[in-house]
């Protein structure tokens, strides 16, 4: 009776440590407080420990486990179902840490102290997550970085502060995500991204380009920008971007071709390959790599704009151009010519070279043959002696009409100051009424005489005398005889002397 209570004891407590085992071991990963408890590093169940390599890939890991060695380099916990990376994830200092993966766990929440004991990190995989959100300074700690990939997840929202402190950042990987902004600040701030060597935001929502900015961008950086599947509108300056990419044989508009598409106007909505707009829909003008178009006596620098940065570069300069001493190699491989005369258009060649690589690029330079302000110049000379030619007419037609005189125009005796000839017309008005005076005299020739002066001076053809001066009487001064003949002379001199001193409209 005794042994069978003792067998059965036995039973009940061997289905109880079976029942209570699978919660002991489930003890170190329980939650306090909506925490997990992260369990201790077993390099012999749950990662593979080989020197300073660390890796728990595959393991259903929730949290990262405690006490990982301080040596370690290398740690991989891709696969996992860690959702949070909180602060205290390492609560020891990683110092030698260079590479860490945490691809494919659901992660949706990174704190903004998560990278503050990992500073030397230089590779760091957050693809393939649930993350929707880049706060400020959230990568901050992480000056050593050179590749960081983000891509498949969920990013909407990036922080304009979020990649700051990332100063030998070389590829950033964003593609595959939610993106509406291009995050112009990775590429514009040169002075703080100059490494940078490829940025990848295809397969998002970007609907605007910066097109000046990316344009302006030299050759070595544009060749690792990819932007393809967007939803970009259809226009010819994209046309026009990435056909002059294709031209120069950019890596981002060459390999990706087809996958460079726009969105046409209207309900439906078409997509269409963005280098086919002129041939189907849009009228944009044929696309021409690295013109130049100058003008005389200036200055102008070429860049060799090659596909990879560093590269050892020499110019050759067209043949028509003997000598050109004005030639100058800065120190970036750009060439300095200048000031610019006509015989220095033609085609300039770079040639560049590194270990992997060796490219040539063609620039051509057409210098027209007047300066930049020749033609305002002009304009302002035309203007100037517009100006000058109405001002003579005014003088010419102020002497005729206003100036007195002392002479047979002006009213004798026989003229009261409300006769006609007191007006403004005087001259005019002087002539009617001397044909009038004289009208039986003209056997004397007065009259006629002074009729032909007058009608001397209007005659474009009798005008001008040697150097310029006006001669008003011209030949028919000899018929004039005596007192008259004196008199009449000096009335011209007077016109002669006044007219002088204007130009005259020929």
């Amino acid at each position: 009776m005794m042994e069978r209570q003792h067998g059965a004891m036995g039973v009940v407590s061997r289905r109880a440590f079976l029942t209570i085992l699978p919660l002991a071991l489930l003890l170190p990963a329980m939650s306090i407080n909506g925490q997990f408890l992260s369990s201790p590093l077993n390099c012999h169940k749950t990662c593979v420990c080989a020197s300073n390599i660390v890796s728990c890939s595959k393991m259903n890991l929730t949290t990262v486990p405690l006490h990982l060695p301080h040596y370690t380099a290398f740690l991989d916990l891709s696969y996992n179902t860690i959702a949070r990376l909180q602060a205290d994830w390492t609560p020891v200092k990683l110092s030698r840490l260079h590479n860490l993966l945490l691809s494919h766990n659901g992660l949706n929440f990174l704190s903004s102290e998560a990278f503050v004991y990992v500073t030397k990190l230089r590779y760091l995989d957050l693809s393939s997550n649930g993350l929707r959100i880049l706060e400020e300074l959230i990568f901050e700690p992480l000056e050593h970085l050179e590749v960081l990939l983000l891509y498949n997840n969920h990013i909407s929202q990036i922080d304009r502060t979020a990649f700051t402190g990332l100063h030998k950042i070389q590829k950033i990987y964003l593609s595959q995500n939610q993106i509406s902004r291009f995050p112009l600040e990775l590429v514009k701030e040169r002075n703080r991204h100059g490494t940078l060597a490829l940025l990848d935001v295809s397969s998002n929502r970007i609907k605007n380009l910066p097109l000046q900015e990316l344009n302006a961008l030299p050759a070595w950086l544009r060749n690792g920008l990819f932007f393809q599947n967007n939803p970009l509108p259809c226009s010819c300056e994209l046309y026009e971007m990435v056909g002059r990419w294709n031209l120069q044989r950019l890596g981002s508009a060459v390999d990706f071709r087809d996958d460079h598409t726009c969105l046409l106007p209207g309900p439906q909505k078409e997509r269409l390959v963005t280098l086919d707009l002129n041939r189907l829909y849009l009228n944009c003008s044929e696309v021409n790599v690295l013109d130049r178009e100058v003008y005389l006596d200036q200055f102008l620098i070429l860049d060799c704009d090659v596909r990879q940065k560093g590269m050892l570069k020499s110019w050759v300069l067209p043949a028509n151009v003997p000598g050109n001493n004005t030639a100058k190699v800065l120190n970036d491989g750009s060439l300095q010519i200048g000031p610019l005369k006509a015989e220095d258009s033609g085609v300039y060649t770079c040639y560049a070279t590194s270990e992997s690589l060796n490219e040539t690029v063609y620039v051509t330079v057409a210098v027209h043959n007047f300066t930049k302000t020749g033609g305002l110049e002009s304009m302002k000379t035309a203007y100037t002696t517009l100006v000058g030619c109405l001002v003579s007419v005014i003088l010419i037609l102020l002497y005729l009409y206003l100036t007195p005189c002392n002479c047979i125009c002006c009213p004798g005796p026989g003229l009261s100051k409300g006769d006609p000839g007191d007006s403004l017309h005087s001259s005019t008005v002087s002539i009617s009424q001397m044909h009038d005076n004289l009208g039986h005299e003209d056997s004397s020739g007065a009259a006629k005489a002074f009729l032909s002066r007058r009608v001397s001076f209007m005659d474009p053809k009798d005008q001008l005398e040697q150097n310029g001066r006006l001669n008003p009487i011209g030949e028919e001064e000899e018929e004039w005889q005596g007192d008259s003949r004196e008199r009449r002379k000096s009335d011209a001199e007077s016109v002669s002397s006044v007219s002088s001193d204007t130009p005259m409209v020929v």
